[in-house]
């Protein structure tokens, strides 16, 4: 055999090698795909149907799957706890870290909502059907619609339904939606804040409002205000360093040029109010209103001892942005430019008649209580 019959046969013997494996696999997936096909494990009992005849089965290890109306495995038994949901998906729990955790796959075995719930349930808005998961880490929820796909871009600490109102809570908020004919709307929000150890609320009913803002920014919104209010009365920028501006922000102190305040504490905050307006550039603004109790400690003139003046102060902090990525503050700042300082005045002189006619009053208007008195048990 001369080196060129050699190199042929050499030749010739790979390509049936090549062939061989080729189609020694083209069978082993056939197989495969035939064994996946037909039912090859024991079904203890078959168990509920969904509307396409597909049947939840168990096998003789306790484990759950699927089969099609054909009876054909469709979804392996592998699974503790399986139950319709949706179409083509099954909510299903298996054991995950020696914690049994729920999640949601489809008949082709593809994980559509990841095993990270300690429960899965189903329930009723109106007309729609939603899916509320509770976290086992935190008890957080998430709300899915009826395709599982996530109906909010966060997560609550709570949710309620009520025919078709739901209650969605956050750790700083509550907020209201109606399911209608074409999804939720947004009927009233809750926001809660702080600011330098003053607690505020304020409500949101606006449906010009409501449309425009979700939750989450109405939640940044509220945070920004009080962080500004807290730099306002301190002086403090690290308090604003992380509110997002856009490179071009106004934010001004309390009363900064006045020489004559020592001291400036923020008392209480006694309202809260959104506005909605447009900018100089036409583009949408918003705006939160905030009446500061304001306690100022000061120098008097001519006095050791300083002075102290309880006003309330209007503060306004001012946002534009269509969504919570270019959501920004533009601005923030108070409406009063300076206190307004009482004026100085003399004690007033008590004389002996002035005594006289004081010890009297009593006297004078003693009948006069006695009339407007009922007598006992006339209201009882």
């Amino acid at each position: 055999m001369n080196k060129h019959i050699r190199l042929v046969a050499s030749v010739l013997f790979i390509v049936v090698i090549l062939l061989a494996i080729a189609i020694t696999r083209f069978y082993s997936n056939t197989s495969k795909s035939t064994t996946h096909g037909k039912v090859q494990t024991d079904i203890e009992r078959k168990l509920e149907s969904d509307q396409s005849g597909n049947r939840i089965f168990e096998d003789g290890n306790g484990l759950y799957g699927v089969l099609d109306d054909s009876d054909r495995v469709i979804v392996q038994p592998e699974w503790l706890e399986l139950s319709f949901a949706g179409t083509g998906r099954c909510i299903a729990s298996k054991r995950v870290g020696g914690n049994v955790l729920k999640g949601c796959v489809d008949y082709e075995g593809n994980i559509v909502v990841p095993f990270i719930y300690r429960s899965i349930t189903s329930r009723s808005a109106g007309k729609q059907t939603l899916y509320i998961a509770e976290s086992s880490a935190d008890e957080s929820v998430v709300v899915y619609d009826a395709e599982f796909v996530p109906m909010f871009r966060k997560v609550w600490t709570g949710c309620s339904i009520t025919g078709e109102t739901i209650v969605l809570k956050s750790s700083v908020g509550t907020y209201t939606y109606t399911a209608g004919e074409e999804g939720l709307v947004f009927t009233n929000a809750v926001i809660n804040g702080e600011a330098l150890g003053c607690g505020y609320s304020f409500t949101v009913r606006s449906k010009s409002l409501l449309e425009d803002l979700d939750p989450a920014m109405l939640e940044y919104m509220s945070s920004a205000a009080g962080r500004y209010l807290a730099f306002a009365y301190t002086g403090d920028g690290s308090y604003i360093q992380d509110i997002r501006t856009g490179g071009r922000p106004v934010f001004t102190k309390l009363f900064p040029d006045d020489s004559k305040i020592i001291g400036k504490k923020l008392a209480g905050v006694s309202g809260v109010y959104l506005y909605k307006g447009n900018a100089e550039d036409g583009s949408q603004q918003y705006t939160i209103s905030i009446a500061a109790d304001t306690e100022i400690t000061y120098t008097v003139e001519g006095s050791d001892q300083p002075a102290k003046l309880s006003e309330n102060y209007k503060a306004a902090v001012e946002f534009s942005g269509t969504s919570e990525n270019d959501l920004v503050a533009v601005s923030g700042s108070f409406s009063s430019k300076a206190p307004e300082y009482p004026s100085p005045t003399e004690p007033e002189e008590t004389t002996e008649e002035t005594q006289q006619e004081n010890a009297q009053q009593p006297e004078q208007y003693q009948e006069y209580y006695q009339e407007q008195v009922p007598e006992p048990g006339l209201y009882e």
